[in-house]
């Protein structure tokens, strides 16, 4: 009988051991994830994207006056409420992270944005050539998230994030469906419009 109460003494500081184990080795891969390159590179990429959504929100609104059209503007709406999510979104993965969800400017769409602008200052005002004009603006916006949302998608996945990724995969389905929808709107009749004006 006291041989097996040794026993389970032994067995019961052994597991006790190890949790202690497991707990200490929890808190070393964290703090060694968070020192890695990759993970470091990730949050970088995520407050860069981070930065565009918010970018993306305003540009939306004046590409929407802009707008010639009754299913453009509500495309750029639609989109605008949608980006608003994606936002959201973000702020989730960033706490699922661990991380403090900031901006880090981001040239790229700051360019595209800008390019946006040059499109509705050098066509003329109620046309269809200013439409087809902004779809395509719009949907260089949309390549840039399709491509970020993609990349950041795959590297949640490699690092295990899985929740991340799956809410990241949400948002990028999403873009690659406004892009659908531009093309759709493009390809209906503004464009066919477009090449009859003078």
């Amino acid at each position: 009988m006291a041989t097996k109460t040794a026993e389970n003494n032994n067995s019961s500081t052994a597991v006790s051991e190890k949790k202690n184990m497991t707990i200490d080795n929890a808190s070393v891969d964290a703090k060694e994830m968070k020192n890695a390159p990759l993970h470091k590179f990730f949050v970088s990429a995520l407050k860069d994207i981070y930065y565009a959504e918010n970018a993306i929100v305003d540009a939306l609104e004046k590409m929407q006056e802009a707008a010639t059209t009754e299913e453009l503007k509500d495309a750029f709406e639609d989109h605008q409420l949608q980006t608003k999510k994606h936002i959201s979104r973000l702020e989730k993965i960033f706490k699922l992270i661990d991380e403090k969800p900031e901006k880090k400017e981001c040239e790229a769409i700051k360019g595209i944005i800008k390019e946006g602008e040059e499109v509705i200052k050098s066509t003329e005002e109620g046309s269809m050539t200013r439409d087809a004009a902004l779809i395509i603006a719009a949907q260089k916006v949309e390549h840039y998230e399709i491509a970020t949302y993609g990349g950041l998608a795959q590297l949640a996945i490699t690092m295990g994030h899985d929740k991340a990724a799956d809410l990241l995969e949400k948002t990028l389905q999403e873009e690659e469906e406004t892009d659908e929808n531009l093309t759709d709107i493009a390809e209906t009749f503004i464009n066919f419009d477009a090449e009859q004006e003078d």
